[in-house]
């Protein structure tokens, strides 16, 4: 009998050649499967996601739901065990060692939760920009314009002497983020930059990002649990049970006024290649869907509602009480009477 694996192995490796097109990121039916000697984890279950060249998206799921494995894959820390997954045209799961690293160093940029995996303590924040530059062989006095440039651009210039210690938390994920920037990646991936931080200094954090993005139109990929998120970026894909469910747009809309323009939020809902699409809970619990759905098709959508039909309360039959002969009996001598 074939295992879980094998199925979905065959599942994910039917001809692709048309998905994807000249995305900046694809994922063709992406499958990550941990084993081990008796048990076999599906982290990712044919995920299919595509991401623009300069788009700013973030990766929203709760724990579990496969995007920090997701993450592993692009970064190429890991490999799919089925499917397609590219990078600026990187096929990740066919790279040899040298490639692996000549992809990581030029052609990614990474962000961490942890800072201190973004930044050496004993180097200055200006340094530690530089840093990558020199494993890449870059000359020193370019390797030092740049530092400067990048942490001028996410307003942290002033902070091009200090070391980590002496920066706040938004500081350091401003100047991580000027070190992934540092090589002129095609793209930068980001596990929960703003996760240790407070909103406000999140918002800040994630108004340097759009900066970056907009500015040097390079591609962001954010992965985190915080919903919120989708408030400061254009789009968000929401992952559950290594799958994209739903997607929300996000876009500037005249308001009218004399004021400053709308933001209108759409929610999407993911059409996969076998007509699957996963409705979102609240959206289920608001319509009262469950088990089954009834469907119907009218000009120009189609419309689902709930399967169950309440069945009408029934009003017991009336019965009459039987009446003892006793009772008979006195009642037909009081007639008498």
């Amino acid at each position: 009998m074939p295992s879980q694996l094998h199925r979905l192995e065959a599942a994910a490796n039917r001809p692709s050649e048309v998905y994807g097109g000249d995305a900046h990121v694809v994922c063709d039916r992406v499958v990550r499967i941990y084993q081990t000697e008796e048990v076999e984890v599906v982290a990712l279950q044919g995920l299919d996601l595509l991401v623009g060249r300069g788009e700013l998206v973030a990766v929203v799921g709760a724990s579990g739901s496969g995007k920090s494995t997701l993450l592993g894959i692009l970064s190429g820390l890991d490999a799919p065990t089925a499917g397609r997954a590219t990078v600026a045209g990187f096929d990740l799961a066919a790279l040899g060692k040298r490639d692996r690293l000549r992809y990581r160093r030029s052609t990614v940029g990474f962000i961490w939760q942890n800072t201190a995996k973004n930044l050496l303590p004993f180097l200055s924040a200006a340094d530690n920009v530089a840093l990558p530059m020199a494993f890449a062989g870059g000359g020193k006095r370019e390797r030092h314009r740049r530092a400067l440039e990048l942490l001028d651009l996410l307003g942290v210039g002033e902070c091009r002497d200090r070391r980590p210690a002496q920066l706040s938390g938004g500081q350091q994920q401003r100047v991580a983020i000027a070190t992934a920037l540092a090589n002129r990646p095609e793209v930068v991936l980001a596990d929960e930059p703003t996760g240790e931080l407070d909103s406000a200094t999140a918002a800040q954090v994630f108004e340097a990002l759009r900066g970056a993005n907009c500015e040097l139109g390079v591609t962001i990929l954010v992965v985190t649990h915080d919903k919120a998120v989708s408030e400061h970026v254009g789009r968000t894909v929401e992952i559950r049970d290594g799958r994209i469910s739903t997607e929300t747009l996000r876009a500037e809309v005249e308001s009218g006024g004399e004021g400053a323009p709308a933001v209108r939020a759409e929610q999407y809902a993911v059409l996969d290649r076998a007509g699957r699409v996963q409705l979102p809970r609240d959206y289920t619990e608001a319509a009262g869907l469950r088990d089954r759905v009834r469907l119907t098709l009218d000009p120009g959508h189609v419309g689902v509602w709930p399967g169950h039909v309440p069945q009408p309360q029934r009003t017991p039959p009336q019965t009459q009480t039987p009446i003892e002969p006793e009772t008979r009996a006195a009642r037909e001598d009081a007639s008498d009477d």
